[in-house]
């Protein structure tokens, strides 16, 4: 904490100059403002109160995210759709449309839901800023997933759901009681993959040729596969694996589904699905 020197103010009373009335409240006023403009500026350096801050700030059903920038807040279940919505379990992008065209209907974060799938990147880009959210980016999307436990097998009702190890298949959000991650979010692997921001176009993303199709070793600064391995997994990175698509335009989406097995993981990465399509089994989460 800064500490304030002040200097002795020494009033001569046998100098010819006398301090007046109006300079001495000056003078005391000036010695105040500068003291409380030095602790305004202490509270600037206290890192541990603005995370405070900010993790109280999340809505109902987001939990904080520690990340550069300060953090966000991330959905802590895939997203569903509100009950104002006329499809609560879209079967096609046509139903998916129909649902947000509907001003009251909305993406919330909830348990005991179903995941909405059928939807586009593009649309779940849409569902995520009516709710005044937004898609994650591959940084925050892995961020947020880390910690949750990947097993290799024995998978059981209560882990994460990539063998088709839940009642149903997809499940109910939050099936899994110990599918959750360091931070407090649910089903980040399996179950649904989930969309994040971006694309690659012919197999570049952000002017970066991405590797082939296998077990990821490493990952790029994109939070993306740097390397892979066509035919060892790395147990490092869980034995996720990494698929693409060499050609035209590929979204992104994260963590696998119920049928990914060990393939599955917070690593796993699936760049085949082009944005403006919806597949059964992606779906969504939004953060703010």
């Amino acid at each position: 904490m800064a500490t304030f020197i002040s200097m002795p103010l020494t009033l001569d009373l046998k100098k010819k100059r006398r301090f007046g009335k109006k300079e001495i409240i000056v003078i005391i006023l000036s010695v105040i403002f500068t003291t409380l403009g030095i602790k305004a500026s202490d509270n600037l350096f206290q890192p541990e109160a603005e995370g405070e801050l900010s993790s109280g700030a999340c809505p109902e059903n987001m939990v904080f995210v520690s990340f550069v920038g300060g953090g966000f807040c991330v959905d802590k279940y895939e997203a569903s759709v509100s009950q104002s919505c006329p499809y609560q379990d879209p079967s096609s992008i046509d139903q998916t449309r129909v649902n947000l065209d509907q001003k009251n209907c909305l993406a919330i974060s909830t348990s005991e839901a179903m995941p909405w799938r059928n939807v586009s990147q593009d649309q779940a880009a849409l569902a995520c800023a009516k709710a005044g959210k937004r898609l994650p980016t591959n940084e925050e999307w892995l961020q947020a997933a880390l910690g949750t436990p990947d097993f290799d097998g024995s998978w059981s009702r209560d882990d994460c759901h990539i063998n088709s190890n839940w009642g149903a298949q997809p499940g109910l959000s939050g099936t899994g009681k110990n599918c959750v991650s360091a931070i407090g979010a649910y089903d980040m692997i399996g179950n649904v993959w989930e969309w994040v921001q971006g694309a690659s176009n012919d197999g570049v993303y952000n002017n970066k040729k991405l590797p082939n199709s296998g077990y990821i070793d490493s990952l790029d600064g994109y939070s993306l596969p740097g390397t892979t391995n066509p035919d060892k997994p790395n147990l490092n990175y869980g034995s996720d694996y990494f698929w693409v698509k060499g050609k035209g335009l590929r979204g992104i989406v994260r963590g696998g589904y119920w049928g990914n097995k060990t393939d599955a993981g917070q690593y796993a990465v699936y760049m085949v699905a082009p944005p403006s399509s919806g597949e059964i089994g992606i779906g969504f989460r939004c953060v703010k």
